[in-house]
């Protein structure tokens, strides 16, 4: 059967699934259309003219490269096709973005033909995505004299494709809606069930909400054709959680506008608000895609007569309107003033932060990267020219304060800023643009990271980043149909673009599914990096890191580099003493209860958290950098002593290693490099040239908050609060109960102990727990299910050489087999123990879930709804989170235990513990690695 056989047989498939013809990105496939085009009597050349010019993707696809070779073609009047002419062709090549497309025109551009050079030159003045090797060729045509490549460059060192783009419009009208109440996760506009087709944008855009929110959206756009609908969080923070590219792209694609009418469903230009703002990755991603993002503020609290917030019977504080965006309510953007207007022209709020001169640049060019590389090209192509570059772009705000010290994400920021004044030293608010170290990519937000990195023309890993990984753990849990489509081909990708990936694509080293953030926190080998990851978990206890959207992800793989101002931070110290039956997962719940009683509002969102917990080794205190995800923390720094960092590094060294030895390493020889990297390192902190990072003591912060650990009597409980009337306080992560509150009466419908928030220790206090009931009953019993899934293989690896995992087998009902993996999503779960692949497993929810309406005690990152557990039709589904021995004591009892209950079964088990570090740093405290 032909290629384009087999593309109808999947036209018809998708038609009945009420969708379009897949876009194309197959250059076999597409060489057979344009075979079907020359062929001026065959019966599909009409439909094959469609396919050719609407829906093949641009960038460096197979297909890409096959399009502009005919358009080329095309344009030499070597091939004559009567329905595109040679100036249609050039058009077509305009929107082709990069790489193939880019090469036919500087072929063309410095051809001998000077009418054919003319018109390629003009197209070329309107591209930005040109790589070094693009650049290179008008370099060495223009120093040959070619008249051409100087008018070119000349274009480029004005920075014409950006100044002849219209203005962004002073008014925008947009007619709202409201799309939930509370804050919006990535998973309301992008589930994570469906991450097997974000790459599929129309498919995906399918599960946006639900058919009603689309069918009142659609509704909304025939009503006020002449107005873009603004989805709104009302009462809430917009695009919570994951930080998915999907989420945005939807949004785009169901209320946006089409970035090119010769690209299908690749929608740009979003509006979205929340009353509480937009979530610091969603948007930076809204930024990707030349969007906007608007704080609202129409919801504020209700003050007496002295200033003093009134508060309702439970002693929150009453909120009040001061302006309705109902569902179809009109308002005006004014984009000069900066203000939200209502239709009949009242002022509504102030949107200075919506509208910063970057910001309007990105909306003016459709997106960032077209700014980022935009900025780049003039540069390059100034320098060619020997002359200064006219002042194009809004100049970088550099904030500076004399005799103010650098909390430690200053620090960071100001060792690896790229372009500012030389010798300035940077405060936050500046806007920087920084060398990125670590990268990372996990397998549901790949595929859109390879897309993007197609669309943008990239082929290679900058030379400029240290240590790139793709994972494979968000599919670790079933190895079905979606799964083996998807990942395979991912990893090659990646892999051939010069990442280590977790699985080879050779098939010499077993594939691994460790969980992405747990192989960051390995490879990130200094303490002053930063680190970009496709994933909002991406939160290092060593460096800086922040969790990103695809783009953002692509392009930092491809440029090494980012931009974003440098954020507030807020220090969180600690006083006291943590008792010795908690554990440090109660810490981390403290925290943001103790901070949220201090303060009444979450001083840590949109901020950094710079969390002293310097005794803790790297993995202990992931779990508590990992949690500001929950805490809408823009990201967190661990200060760390030194002789407990050097610690970390060689751990992190002894990992990086064994990856070399499975034989993960790269042709590039990347994990080499990092070894070096953390010896250079741990030299530096040995003789004192450079001890690990810290602020200085005049330092500014935003707030600080000192964590009482006496106060911390009991273990703490992250409660969806699934009933509480106010819609808008549920699954908020910041209702953080006692264990007490529920009288041992919250009945547990499973236990899961998994995800990135353990560690070896966290799987080692299941055994122990194991042992210590068998020794005192004579054997164990469950009451619920419970799952246990390491979140790497080392762990894995790591308790069977201990006697850990034994124990382990001996009362699991099922262990996974990496020669026979599942194939199908368990759907039922008996009161066993479960022994799962390592990786994400429950904690994602993309593959497995727990039954729908279960109450589902876990130790893991979110309580989301439908996340871990779905609701059913006649109970809403729960997920609660708390520390291993709670999940686990839980799921024996199958409820929640007594104080007492508890204080019993965890005497004698080694708990991971903290105490605050000393003013003259010790060794570390910590007892798990």
């Amino acid at each position: 059967m032909s290629l384009y056989a087999s593309y109808l047989e999947e036209i018809a498939a998708r038609r009945e699934q009420g969708l379009n013809p897949k876009p194309i990105d197959d250059g076999a496939l597409l060489a057979e259309i344009i075979a079907q085009i020359k062929a001026t009597d065959h019966e599909h050349r009409a439909d094959s003219l469609h396919f050719f010019i609407y829906n093949t993707l641009p960038g460096t696809t197979s297909a890409a490269v096959v399009k502009a070779k005919f358009l080329k073609e095309i344009a030499l009047g070597e091939e004559t096709v009567a329905e595109i002419s040679p100036t249609f062709a050039f058009e077509l090549l305009s929107h082709m973005k990069g790489g193939p497309s880019v090469e036919v025109l500087l072929d063309l551009a410095l051809g001998d033909d000077q009418d054919i050079a003319a018109q390629a030159a003009e197209v070329l003045k309107t591209q930005v995505f040109l790589y070094e090797a693009d650049t290179d060729r008008l370099q060495k045509a223009y120093k040959a004299g070619n008249p051409v490549a100087a008018d070119i460059l000349q274009s480029y060192a004005k920075a014409e494709f950006f100044t002849k783009l219209p203005e962004v419009e002073e008014e925008i009208e947009v007619v709202t809606y409201i799309a939930a109440e509370g804050d919006i996760s990535t998973d309301l506009l992008s589930p994570g069930n469906q991450a097997h087709s974000r790459a599929d944008r129309e498919l995906h855009g399918k599960c946006m909400c639900d058919e009603a929110a689309q069918e009142k959206i659609e509704a909304l756009k025939l009503q006020h054709p002449d107005k873009r609908v603004m989805l709104i969080a009302e009462k809430g923070t917009m695009g919570v959680g994951s930080s998915r590219m999907s989420g945005v792209n939807n949004v785009a694609l169901w209320t946006g506008k089409p970035a090119s009418p010769y690209v299908p469903f690749v929608n740009i230009a979003p509006v979205v608000a929340g009353t509480n703002g937009i979530s610091p990755i969603f948007l930076t991603t809204v930024g990707v895609t030349g969007g906007i993002g608007i704080d609202l503020k129409n919801w504020v609290r209700k003050v007496d007569a002295d200033g003093k917030p009134v508060l309702d019977g439970e002693g929150n504080p009453i909120l009040e309107q001061t302006y309705s965006v109902e569902t179809g309510t009109v308002l005006k953007i004014n984009t000069k003033t900066k203000k939200l207007y209502s239709e009949d022209g009242k002022e509504l709020a102030d949107l200075a932060a919506s509208f910063t001169p970057q910001k309007l640049e990105f909306i003016r060019a459709g997106g960032s990267y077209a700014i980022v590389f935009g900025k780049k090209l003039q540069t390059t192509a100034a320098e060619i020219l020997g002359v200064e570059p006219p002042l194009v772009y809004a100049p970088s705000k550099e904030i500076s304060h004399d005799g103010q010290g650098l909390t430690a994400v200053e620090k960071i920021f100001n060792a690896n800023a790229l372009g500012v004044t030389p010798g300035k030293t940077l405060h936050s608010g500046s806007d920087v643009r920084v060398k990125v170290n670590i990268v990372g990519s996990q397998d549901t937000t790949g595929p859109m990271t390879a897309q993007e990195l197609e669309a943008m023309a990239a082929t290679v890993l900058s030379p400029a980043v240290d240590g790139a990984y793709q994972s494979g753990c968000h599919t670790a849990s079933v190895w079905d149909a979606k799964a083996q489509a998807n990942t395979p081909k991912l990893m090659a990708f990646m892999n051939k673009f010069g990442l280590v990936t977790g699985r080879d694509p050779k098939g010499i080293y077993h594939p691994m599914t460790d969980v992405i953030h747990k192989v960051l926190n390995d490879i990130t080998v200094d303490d002053w990096a930063i680190i970009i990851g496709g994933d909002s978990h991406t939160r290092m206890s060593k460096g800086v890191a922040f969790g990103a959207d695809s783009g953002t992800v692509a392009l930092a793989l491809a440029t090494g580099e980012a931009s974003m101002p440098i954020p507030e931070s807020v220090k969180v110290t600690f006083k006291g003493e943590m008792a010795d039956y908690m554990d440090f997962r109660d810490v981390v719940h403290a925290t943001q209860a103790q901070m949220l009683k201090q303060f009444g509002d979450n001083v840590f969102q949109g901020r950094i958290i710079e969390v002293h917990i310097g005794t803790l080794l790297a993995d202990q205190a992931f779990t508590f950098t990992d949690w500001t995800a929950e805490m809408k923390a823009k990201a967190s720094i661990c200060i760390s002593n030194d002789d407990t960092l050097i610690e970390s590094l060689e751990i992190a060294k002894s990992r990086i290693q064994i990856m070399i030895d499975k034989g993960m390493e790269h042709e590039n020889g990347m994990l080499a490099k990092l070894i070096s990297i953390a010896d250079k390192r741990i030299e530096q902190i040995r003789s004192g040239e450079k001890p690990a990072l810290r602020p200085d003591d005049n330092a500014k912060y935003f707030a600080e908050v000192v964590v009482d650990l006496d106060a911390i009597n009991e273990p703490m409980i992250a409660d969806p609060d699934v009933n509480n009337p106010d819609v808008s306080k549920r699954y908020t992560h910041d209702t953080i109960r006692p264990i007490s509150y529920y009288g041992a009466e919250k009945k547990v419908d499973l236990g899961f102990v998994g995800s990135c928030m353990v560690h070896k220790g966290d799987i080692k206090i299941v055994a122990q727990m194991l042992r210590n009931l068998e020794e005192a009953t004579g054997k164990v019993e469950f009451k619920a299910p419970l799952v246990v899934a390491a979140p790497t293989y080392n762990i894995v690896d790591e308790l069977k050489a201990e006697g850990d995992w034994e124990i382990l087998q001996k009362y699991s009902g099922f262990e996974f087999d990496d020669l026979n993996l599942k194939t199908k999503a368990r759907t039922e779960y008996e009161n066993i123990l479960y022994l799962e692949r390592p990786g994400c497993n429950l904690c994602m929810g993309n593959q497995e879930k727990a039954a729908k309406g279960d109450t589902v005690l876990a130790t893991s990152t979110r309580l989301f709804q439908g996340r871990v557990v779905a609701d059913s039709d006649t109970k809403k589904g729960e997920s609660l989170l708390a520390s291993t021995p709670v999940v686990v004591l839980s799921a024996i009892l199958g409820r929640t235990p007594t104080l007492a209950e508890y204080k019993d079964a965890v005497k004698g088990i080694t708990l991971t513990k903290f105490a605050p570090p000393l003013q003259k740093p010790l060794d570390s405290l910590s007892v798990h690695f």
